[in-house]
């Protein structure tokens, strides 16, 4: 077959010849932030790849990296591509066991890694990685081992490569050919590796570019792990595919700041980092008093209904659009600057379900948030929200040039160019998902009457009671969080005669209410104002949206939020529902004492 001119390769190196000088990314080095250009970029990549192959990488080999959202990270997983190896990424959250499985699963013969803390868990597996031949060090930090080069040892490496050697390897790659691996974070059991080959990953970056007219001149903010697909589609792929500039987050915790510096023009987030924004913005709002209260109050309805129109595709005309200039001027032009969204016109959020408020808040402020839904199994997207086609509360339409449909118990299935090969070294969970071509997701959905797409819940999540009802409890799990004192939720009821759930409280919310009720100092997972105000919410907001076999009847508070060290969540922020069950069978037996 021969060969595609449109790799992400291909891309990657045409914006050497097309803008040379424009920069390709930037790092914050003391307090600014430096540019590196598409000339140097282009040549870091080539000598990083020259390098792999002068230390051995073969085509097919994998290559690890292992650290948070650093140039070199980048440049490991494009050099890996550009010589025919594969790139694969490790959350900087994996325990030493995590890494170690990785590891030999993938047979790695290099891994790039940012400092001691990770190479200390790769030190504590080395006995048990025989394939394991070379770890590199992420600039500043050196490595005393036999195995380990620094940054700058590994790139002298590149010079007994020739020019010719490299473009043999390029020219090899087919876009059938595996280009990465992402291991999932799965919810139960080890991760698994999906494939993802170069024409994946090439078609899904084409049509992201084609769908929100992306171009040079967009700037993204990458902060989100980059072993999760929808950041490296962002970061690496849809970057290379376009051409725009990527600025590196300092670290998760500087992001806020980092936002208000670069103030980005495509800026995707997890719901939790949305959660979060909501929240330090609604304390502002309601820090104004009087008249400026009531201006913000006025621009906020103003703004939802322009984005509302906006999602049908109008733009506001006669007295709303006179209306909306003196909202901007007074109030949007001045609070997203603060957030760091005044370019902002493509903001995603994705990974997990997002309540449909925190859609709405954001719209008030003149800032649409487009909701993807999808997997890793398909390069990312599976529908997704997009301008002038647009329904807060369901997750958009089909991605182009993907068929996205039911199966006959409701499953969403999905067939196209973004489909992936299947899963690295296990046939079976591949025949078990990809079928006849149609990619089997697990998630249960439904269509309305324009093709959008509300998700109902996993398969494998479904609640059968002692009376056998089938019950999602993704909705009710949502409606519990919409409380404001819950942060999570997780629904029990398997087998039995009614639900119950599982609850954590959301750290900012309790200290307001503490504030007000005046409890500071006291314990408050299990207080009684704090019951009794979760109990009135359930009886009142949540039980009635319900039929009554899916109301909760029973509630424990957990004293501590879930997270990813606790082991109820995975690096990518996904609940651990049978671990959590598992970890709180005394609180869910309580529950049901007397059934």
């Amino acid at each position: 077959m021969a060969k595609n001119v449109d790799s992400i390769i291909d891309r990657f190196l045409q914006h050497q010849k097309v803008r040379p000088g424009a920069p390709a990314y930037f790092e914050k080095i003391g307090r600014a932030w430096v540019p590196t250009n598409w000339e140097e970029f282009t040549g870091q990549v080539k000598t990083a790849a020259k390098a792999m192959i002068a230390i051995g990488i073969e085509p097919g080999n994998i290559v690890c990296m292992l650290g948070i959202n650093r140039p070199e990270w980048v440049i490991g997983q494009l050099a890996a591509m550009m010589s025919g190896a594969v790139g694969a990424g490790i959350y900087t959250t994996n325990s030493p066991s995590e890494v170690q499985y990785i590891l030999a699963h993938s047979e790695a013969p290099l891994i790039i890694l940012e400092n001691e803390s990770q190479w200390a868990k790769v030190r504590e597996a080395r006995a048990n990685l025989p394939h394991l031949r070379w770890v590199v060090a992420m600039r500043g930090t050196t490595i005393e081992d036999p195995m380990a080069l620094t940054w700058e040892e590994f790139l002298a490496r590149a010079s007994d490569i020739s020019d010719a050697e490299l473009d043999a390897r390029m020219a090899a790659i087919e876009m059938e050919n595996l280009a990465s691996l992402i291991y999932t974070s799965g919810t139960t059991g080890p991760p698994k590796a999906v494939m993802l080959s170069h024409g994946n990953l090439a078609a899904t970056a084409q049509t992201g570019q084609e769908l929100f007219n992306l171009t040079p001149n967009d700037v993204l903010l990458s902060y989100l792990p980059l072993s999760h697909i929808a950041e490296q589609m962002f970061t690496i792929h849809t970057s290379a595919t376009t051409g725009f500039a990527v600025y590196f987050a300092e670290s998760l915790t500087q992001v806020p700041e980092n936002l208000r510096d670069v103030q980005p023009t495509v800026f995707f987030g997890v719901p939790g980092v949305w959660e979060r924004f909501r929240t330090r913005v609604g304390e502002k709002l309601n820090e104004s008093q009087g008249a400026k209260r009531k201006i913000a109050d006025w621009a906020q309805t103003i703004g939802r209904q322009v984005v509302e129109i906006r999602n049908q595709g109008q733009e506001p005309s006669g007295m709303l659009a006179i209306q909306y200039r003196l909202a901007d001027r007074l109030v949007f032009s001045k609070v997203k600057p603060l957030l760091g969204f005044s370019r902002t016109r493509v903001a995603v959020s994705g990974a997990a379900a997002i309540n449909k408020d925190i859609l709405e808040f954001f719209s008030g402020l003149d800032v649409t948030i487009f909701e993807v839904y999808g997997q890793s199994e398909g390069c990312g997207p599976t529908t997704f929200n997009r301008p002038a086609a647009t329904k807060f509360g369901a997750t958009g339409q089909a991605w182009p040039g993907s068929e996205v449909k039911l199966a006959a118990d409701g499953e969403i299935v999905m067939r196209g160019p973004n489909v992936f090969m299947g899963y690295y070294k296990d046939a079976e969970a591949t025949n078990n998902t990809l079928i006849d071509g149609w990619l089997h997701s697990g998630d249960l959905g439904r269509f309305d009457e324009d093709g959008f797409l509300t998700i109902i819940g996993r398969k494998k999540d479904i609640i059968i009671t002692s009376g056998g009802k089938n019950i999602a409890p993704r909705n009710i799990e949502a409606a519990l969080k919409n409380l404001e004192l819950v942060g999570d939720a997780v629904l029990v009821g398997e087998g039995r005669k009614y639900l119950c759930a599982l609850l954590t409280l959301d750290p900012d919310a309790l200290m307001r209410f503490a504030d007000a009720n005046q409890l500071a100092g006291q314990e408050l997972h299990n207080h009684p104002q704090v019951i009794a105000a979760i109990q009135a919410g359930i009886d009142d907001l949540v039980n009635t949206q319900f039929a009554r076999v899916e109301q909760v009847r029973k509630f424990t508070i957990l004293p501590q939020p879930f997270s990813v060290e606790g082991g109820e969540m995975t690096p990518s922020l996904k609940l651990k529902r049978k671990a959590i069950c598992d970890m709180h069978l005394d609180e869910i037996e309580t529950m049901y004492e007397g059934e």
